[in-house]
């Protein structure tokens, strides 16, 4: 079940490791590389990484993973820079 498959994929402690690494690096490296690109490679890079490294076994076909990994991630960064944003409005 696709319900199943989101809340496995937002509580999995590796996928939220990642994540939290990937916004770290693209914060620090955004004056040369920028912030939309990398992200987005990350994010992509996230969801197809997991679902093929067969940390967890799925029932799911493996395109249903990545989709719902997309969604996930997007999520997650989207809270990451809307934190991000909120912190730095508050610094000045």
């Amino acid at each position: 079940m696709i319900s199943d498959l989101l809340a496995a994929q937002a509580t999995d402690v590796f996928r939220i490791g990642l994540l939290i690494a990937l916004m770290l690096t693209t914060l620090r490296n955004r004056p040369i590389t920028g912030m939309l690109l990398p992200l987005a490679a990350g994010a992509v890079f996230v969801a197809v990484i997991i679902p093929l490294t067969g940390a967890t076994t799925r029932p799911e076909p493996l395109a249903a993973q990545v989709m719902t990994g997309l969604l996930v991630n997007a999520v997650y960064l989207g809270i990451g820079l809307a934190l991000w944003s909120l912190w730095q409005g508050r610094r000045g």
